[in-house]
C-alpha cells in the first residue's frame, strides 16, 4: 500500500502513513496527478538526523478522500523531481530544497521562495535573487517593487518586454517571512496559537483560523456544536462577500472607473462593520476559538444581518449591473490576463482561479466539513479564464454567499456549554484540514510526537499555487494591463511569505 485515505479534519496515528521507496513515492504522486480529479494540496519535509522524511498529501475531487504517502529520504544524495513530471510540484520541491538543501537532478526552476532564516544555504540571499535574463538590444527590463506606490505588500516584479509587450514576468517574494510555521511550535499557550492562526494573512482572518481549529479539534478528538459550526459558516461567507466586494473596488480603481471602484469600496464597509458589532474586530479577530464560541450568533444579530444585507443587496446588484455592461469596463477586462484550463491544470490552480479556467475546484463541495455537507454547494464555473471571468465569478459568489446565509439565518441553535477543560492533542498524530477561503484553498497540517506535543505545523494559503498564474497570465499584454491582472487574482504576499 502506497498512501492511506483519510478525510478532511481527521486525525490518524503517524505510524499508520505507509512508509515507501522514494521511487515508488515519486511514481505514485505523480501519476495521481495524471487524473484531474486529484491536486496536490500539501508537500513538505520535517527533519530526522540526517534524514528527511517527506509527507505528500494528494486529494481527491470526487470522493473526499486525501492520500497520505511518506518517504525518508538522503539529504546529501541527488534525488528526481516531482515538478518534471508535473509542474505543480514546482514551489512545494522549491520550498524542500531551500529548508533542507535537497538536490534535485531534473527540477525546472529550482530557486529560493521564503529566505527562512534557517535556511540551508544561507548564501541564498533575497537581494541577489537570480533572475531569469535574456540578452538582447530589442529587449528591455521593467523592475516593479518591492515598495509600492500604494497599500500593497513588498513584493518585486520583474519584466521582460518588447517594447510595451511582456513576454515574461518574474515574481520574487520573501519579503514577508515572519517564520510563523516556527511559532506555532514555540508558542505553547492555544490562545497564542489562536491569534497566531488569526495573523496569517490580514485578509483571510476567518478563513486560516477556522482551518486552524478544525484542525486542533481533530487532534484533540473534540466534536464542536451546531452554534459553534454556524457561527463559523457564516463568518467564512461573510468574509467572502466582504473581500469580493472590495475586490471589484480595487478591480475599478485599475481601470479608472470611478463610479463602480466608490460604491463597491462603501458597500464592502458595512458587511465588515457587522464584524465589528459581533465580536470587536471588522476583520473577525477573536471570533473563531478552539473550543468555544465566545460571541454566540444570537437572534438580535440574526435581525441586524438581514438589516444589512437587505441594503447591501439591491446596490450591489445595480452597480453590478453598470459595471459589467459598461463598454470601457469590458474592454479592459475582456481577454486580458487569460489563462487557459490546460494550463490551470498544469499549473495546479485552487479556488477562483481554477474556477474561472472551468476547472471544477471548491473545497465547499469537495471535501466539506460543519454545515457545507447539507448546503450542497454548486461551484460557480467560467470558461474564458480572463479578468472578465474573476470579476464575474466575485459578482455570483457574493450573490450565493448571502443566499446561504439568508438559508442558515432560518434556524439558529443556542449556545452551548463551553469547554472548561484544556483540550489534550493526540500523541502520535497527523491531521488535515482543508478550508475554501474567499481566495480558494487554505491547508494547514499538524504532526504530534508521543508525548503529545506540537513538532510540525505546516501551513499553506492558496497564493502558494497560484502565483505562477499571475506571471503567465500577462504574457503577450501590455504592461498596462498588469495592474489590472494582478487585482483580478489578488494574492497575498504574507499568505505566501509566511
Amino acid at each position: 500500500m502506497s498512501a492511506i485515505a483519510i478525510k478532511n479534519n481527521q486525525q490518524i496515528p503517524v505510524s499508520s502513513i505507509p512508509l515507501v521507496d522514494y521511487h515508488d513515492f515519486l511514481i505514485f504522486n505523480t501519476s495521481l496527478l495524471k487524473l484531474e480529479e486529484n491536486h496536490c494540496v500539501n508537500y513538505f519535509g520535517i527533519p530526522k538526523n540526517n534524514t528527511i522524511q517527506l509527507f505528500c498529501c494528494v486529494a481527491n475531487d470526487n470522493n473526499q478522500n486525501i492520500l497520505i504517502s511518506s518517504s525518508i529520504i538522503d539529504k546529501d544524495k541527488p534525488y528526481p523531481s516531482f515538478s518534471e513530471q508535473h509542474v505543480a510540484f514546482e514551489k512545494f520541491e522549491r520550498e524542500i530544497h531551500e529548508n533542507f538543501g535537497i538536490n534535485y537532478t531534473n527540477h525546472p526552476w529550482l530557486k529560493p521562495v521564503r529566505y527562512a532564516y534557517d535556511r540551508q544555504n544561507k548564501s541564498n540571499t533575497i537581494t541577489n535573487y537570480p533572475f531569469f535574463k535574456i540578452d538582447s538590444e530589442e529587449l528591455h527590463e521593467v523592475g516593479v517593487g518591492p515598495i509600492h506606490a500604494g497599500i500593497i505588500e513588498p513584493g518585486h516584479f520583474r519584466f521582460l518586454c518588447n517594447g510595451e509587450q511582456i513576454l515574461h514576468l518574474e515574481i520574487q517574494l520573501g519579503y514577508q517571512h515572519r517564520g510563523i510555521e516556527k511559532l506555532f511550535l514555540n508558542k505553547k499557550r492555544l490562545v497564542e496559537r489562536n491569534t497566531l492562526a488569526e495573523n496569517i494573512a490580514g485578509d483571510s482572518v476567518i478563513g486560516h483560523t477556522t482551518a486552524f481549529v478544525n484542525l486542533w479539534e481533530s487532534l484533540c478528538k473534540f466534536e464542536p456544536s451546531d452554534d459553534i459550526l454556524l457561527s463559523r459558516i457564516i463568518a467564512l461567507e461573510l468574509e467572502r462577500i466582504a473581500v469580493h466586494t472590495g475586490d471589484l473596488s480595487g478591480m475599478c480603481t485599475d481601470i479608472a472607473y470611478q463610479l463602480g471602484s466608490s460604491v463597491f469600496g462603501r458597500l464592502r464597509t458595512p458587511i465588515i462593520n457587522f464584524f465589528q458589532q459581533w465580536c470587536g474586530n471588522r476583520l473577525g479577530k477573536s471570533l473563531v476559538r478552539v473550543g468555544n464560541n465566545n460571541f454566540p450568533f444570537t437572534n438580535e444579530l440574526r435581525t441586524k444581518l438581514i438589516a444589512v444585507l437587505d441594503k447591501f443587496e439591491p446596490d450591489f446588484d445595480e452597480m453590478c449591473k453598470e459595471t459589467f455592461h459598461a463598454p470601457t469596463v469590458l474592454g479592459r477586462l475582456e481577454k486580458t490576463g487569460i489563462i487557459t484550463n490546460q494550463l490551470g491544470k498544469e499549473i495546479g490552480l485552487v479556488g477562483m482561479a481554477a474556477r474561472m479556467t472551468n476547472i471544477n475546484r471548491d473545497i465547499r463541495s469537495s471535501h466539506p466539513f460543519g454545515y457545507y455537507t447539507s448546503l450542497a454547494h454548486q461551484p460557480i464555473l467560467k470558461g474564458h479564464g480572463d479578468v472578465q471571468s474573476r470579476g464575474q465569478i466575485r459578482r455570483e459568489e457574493v450573490k450565493q454567499s448571502i443566499n446561504y446565509i439568508r438559508n442558515l439565518l432560518n434556524n439558529i441553535p443556542l449556545k452551548q456549554k463551553e469547554v472548561t477543560t484544556n483540550l489534550q492533542l493526540t500523541p502520535s498524530s497527523f491531521a488535515i484540514s482543508l478550508i475554501e477561503g474567499w481566495r480558494g484553498e487554505i491547508c494547514h497540517c499538524a504532526i504530534t510526537d508521543e508525548k503529545g506535543e506540537l513538532i510540525h505545523y505546516k501551513i499553506k494559503d492558496p497564493s502558494f499555487h497560484n502565483w505562477l498564474a499571475v506571471a503567465m497570465s500577462v504574457r503577450n499584454n501590455e504592461i498596462s494591463d498588469f495592474p489590472i491582472g494582478n487585482k483580478s487574482f489578488d494574492l497575498s504576499y504574507c499568505g505566501h511569505d509566511l
